[in-house]
């Protein structure tokens, strides 16, 4: 089966399985609210299988989170409002109009025909400056009389890490970023003394507001250092779960039970533990 015949089976399939006469119940029953949770589970089961570098379960996995797209096309067409092929379209033409350097003149018949070659930070930052120039388009046709936002389409929904480091990316686009991770380091620093001094007046608001803006900063501090926060913190905590499951196999090979043991007890185990995998 080429390329083309296994995309068309598939939107088939999917047809069938919303037929209103013999279609599957479960899968007429969908709507666009209702398959967002779905979504998101397949996006994360898709990052799983990269980072434990399983090629045999991300094809897998891909393929649950293209049927996504595909049942999220295929409501949209009975409702009249976009198919599959229009969503392929708007993708491929978003590409070559953000890829000027690539596509000359934003067809595909141009490709190959520039000399001009852009590292990936410069080809970043004027992905940047051109969404920018779409989205100020995009309000003025939408929002007429409305003051556009380089923050406007952010989604809320995203996870509060990446929807920090996409706030952040946007608003540095016009210029109102440092130019190194230094002087982040320093606001890092303001902001945690400005939430030892929340905690030492007990102030539980206020201890909120100080630590959600001590995680925004270490946000844009992981973000001057070209790290991605997110991954970061799914390596942290692959760590600690690595070093806890080891606390508790030498726990239990020694006849130990963890919560009966002392917080001095317990960190004696853990440093024993890393000790053993060579950390500091």
């Amino acid at each position: 089966m080429n390329n083309d015949s296994a995309m068309q089976q598939l939107l088939t399939i999917m047809r069938n399985l919303r037929d209103s006469a013999h279609g599957c119940d479960w899968d007429r029953k969908q709507t666009l609210r209702t398959l967002t949770g779905y979504t998101l589970e397949e996006v994360y089961e898709v990052i799983d299988a990269v980072e434990r570098e399983d090629a045999a379960q991300l094809c897998d996995e891909l393929g649950d989170l293209l049927f996504q797209v595909v049942f999220y096309a295929q409501i949209a067409s009975e409702q009249g409002q976009f198919d599959f092929h229009d969503v392929a379209a708007a993708i491929s033409a978003k590409l070559l109009h953000r890829h000027p350097h690539v596509f000359p003149d934003g067809t595909l018949a141009s490709f190959g025909s520039s000399e001009l070659a852009l590292d990936a930070q410069t080809v970043a930052i004027r992905w940047e400056e051109i969404k920018n120039l779409e989205r100020q388009v995009k309000a003025a046709r939408v929002l007429a009389g409305s003051l556009p936002s380089v923050l406007d389409d952010v989604p809320a929904a995203l996870p509060a890490l990446e929807r920090a480091r996409k706030l952040q990316r946007r608003a540095a686009s016009l210029g109102f970023d440092w130019q190194d991770a230094a002087p982040v380091l320093v606001r890092l620093r303001e902001e945690i003394a400005e939430l030892e001094a929340a905690i030492d007046k007990a102030d539980t608001a206020a201890i909120q507001d100080e630590f959600g803006d001590v995680m925004f900063s270490c946000v844009n501090l992981a973000r001057h250092l070209d790290i991605d926060s997110e991954t970061a913190l799914r390596a942290a905590n692959g760590k600690f779960e690595g070093r806890f499951r080891a606390m508790e196999r030498l726990a239990h090979g020694r006849s130990l039970t963890l919560s009966k043991m002392t917080l001095a007890e317990l960190d004696a185990l853990w440093d024993e533990v890393k000790a053993a995998q060579g950390c500091d």
